[in-house]
């Protein structure tokens, strides 16, 4: 009897504070793993090498990667990632809390915002629904700068709608705005919830002309307006302007052109005239959101009417969330350069838009049908595969370059569990089965997962490897990886980030010759293709588990090379010269 009745109080505590509950669910849920892996490919080694970089060589204003200046992104992120390891002393701690951070600002904004507009439970549907979103638990466990805009971002949009539509309350306007400019020095794109203005307007006007519209707006007037475009600037001017002066009146061309590249080429002629991840107009639309928004797509064949008839009331609770999202899908569909993690962004305003239709959308019968069959089709093609691994029927390596491990048990047992879940919680409570399904399939990759795949992803095996082969004497690399200058344990020298690889052959060549008793040099294989002039006899093969074929090469490798000092610039990576 003390269970029956202790299950329905708890779950009214849990729904009657859903953002604390809701926060403190996640930071045991999101910040499972954190501390249990090293930075993997792509982008977190190199963040972390420059937050590392950073506290060796103290300089702060301007990040620099390997020794090279990064002209690629702000430094924000890399100092929160620098705060995080002097406070905990830990790389492997730090490199992942400034994304956890943007996920639970995330999560508890716009849990609060929903909880203010429609009420406790809504808020705590709401808030479930975003924390198991696909994209959002995928960017909160990895370390790109993505989740932590979303964060700044997503301040932005809370303080825009608090003051429209729970306002009048203008100072959440201008701190939504300095969010704003927070968000553009950490990843360019922070002015988005600007997007919201368009139909902040449009909503006044027709109010002014439909006195019968559901939920009134606080008009913005324009003295706020410039108040706030004024602070956002001001938060962007924190960084720019004295890293322009700065660069601007060193004399070092270097420094000039990181100066332009950062607040030009990587900004609008990236957005205009992107160099890579080309992709076709509907990218976002047919590629990404149809997976990343889960499980909340499965929902659109239902919420779509709902959505229609509180258009047409005037509705401005869903006209300003859901107008941002059509503008935010449609400003990065204009772009060619299209990544996935891009639509990270909109993750909270899509459950907000759902927000007031999901206690009548988790008793569809239909779409709870569409959930435990979406859960077991997931969960029953990764057993199949972790099956087939086991008995020998498939080769690993077929999956990928990731896959030159077998961790066929990580696979069996996800499909096993998915079979528990299928014959414990039936098809009429699908949601509840997919809830399950997504929380076992972190758990089981932050834990479990992280362990199977830490030494292959992160290359920390195949540097120890070189390490004891070298004797932790001086080691060039070609065409370097972050990940593995992050995890050297000996001194690295590199030859320039975009530097063609027959100048840092060239280069490289003539490094090892000037003490050929010390040095060594770690390339691959594709890298040795277009030279026929190294002995490789001479070359040492690496045995650690890795996605390419590595070499270790000295000076009588390259004994009939062309060596130029001057093919290519030569930096030293400061964190592994200690």
């Amino acid at each position: 009897m003390m269970n029956t009745r202790l299950a329905p109080a708890l779950q009214r505590r849990l729904v009657g504070a859903p953002v604390l509950s809701l926060l403190m669910i996640a930071l045991i849920f999101l910040g499972l793993g954190i501390g249990w892996r090293w930075p993997w490919p792509a982008d977190e080694p190199r963040f972390a090498l420059i937050a590392h970089e950073m506290i060796t060589t103290h300089q702060w204003l301007i990040p620099h990667r390997a020794g090279e200046l990064y002209p690629d992104k702000p430094p924000i992120f890399m100092w929160l990632i620098a705060l995080g390891i002097l406070v905990t002393g830990s790389v492997k701690v730090a490199f992942m809390l400034p994304s956890l951070l943007g996920a639970l600002t995330t999560l508890g904004l716009t849990t609060d915002l929903t909880r203010r507009l429609y009420g406790p439970r809504i808020a705590w549907l709401a808030g479930l629904t975003l924390m198991l979103t696909a994209q959002f638990t995928l960017q909160a466990r990895t370390a790109q700068i993505d989740m932590l805009v979303t964060g700044f971002i997503t301040l932005g949009l809370y303080g825009a709608l608090r003051h429209a539509l729970l306002g009048p309350a203008p100072r959440w306007w201008y701190l939504g705005c300095v969010s704003m400019g927070f968000g553009v020095i950490t990843k360019g794109v922070g002015f988005l919830p600007l997007l919201l203005l368009p139909a902040w307007f449009g909503m006044v006007w027709y109010q002014r002309h439909h006195a019968d519209s559901d939920h009134r707006v606080v008009p913005l007037t324009l003295r706020q307006l410039l108040i706030g475009l004024g602070l956002l600037v001001a938060a962007i001017a924190c960084w720019v302007t004295p890293m322009v002066l700065y660069t601007s009146f060193s004399g070092d061309p270097a420094l000039a052109a990181y100066r332009d590249n950062i607040l030009f080429r990587q900004t609008g002629e990236r957005y205009a005239d992107a160099w890579h991840h080309l992709k076709p107009f509907y990218y976002y639309l047919l590629e990404v959101l149809p997976w990343a928004w889960l499980p909340g797509m499965l929902a659109l064949p239902w919420v779509v009417p709902h959505w229609w008839r509180r258009l047409r009331l005037g509705d401005a609770r869903l006209w300003l969330p859901l107008s941002w999202l059509v503008l935010m899908v449609l400003f990065f569909s204009l772009s060619p350069g299209k990544r996935g993690v891009y639509m990270t962004p909109g993750t909270a305003m899509f459950v907000l838009a759902l927000a007031p239709a999901l206690p009548n959308l988790i008793r569809r019968l239909w779409l709870n049908r569409l959930a435990w069959g979406l859960a077991t089709l997931l969960g029953g093609v990764i057993g199949i595969v972790g099956l087939l691994l086991a008995v020998g029927l498939l080769d690993s390596a077929t999956l990928g370059e990731d896959f030159t491990i077998n961790p066929w048990g990580w696979w069996l047992s996800i499909g096993v569990l998915t079979a528990l879940i299928a014959w414990r919680v039936p098809p009429r409570r699908g949601l509840v089965s997919l809830g399950l399904w997504l929380a076992m399939f972190w758990i089981l990759w932050a834990s479990w997962g992280y362990g199977v795949m830490d030494a292959h992803r992160s290359r920390s095996a195949l540097m120890a490897e070189v390490a004891l082969e070298t004797g932790h004497q001086p080691l060039a690399l070609t065409d370097f990886d972050e990940e593995n200058v992050l995890q050297a344990q000996q001194p690295i020298v590199q030859f320039g980030d975009g530097t063609p690889i027959n100048d840092q052959f060239a280069r490289m060549t003539a490094w090892l010759k000037e003490a050929p008793d010390i040095r060594w040099a770690l390339v691959q294989d594709d890298e040795l293709k277009g030279q026929p002039c190294v002995d490789r006899n001479t070359l040492t093969s690496l045995d650690a588990r890795s996605d390419k074929g590595w070499w270790l090469l000295r000076a009588d490798s390259v004994a009939q090379c062309h060596g130029d000092e001057h093919a290519a610039p030569l930096y030293q990576a400061p964190t592994t010269m200690a």
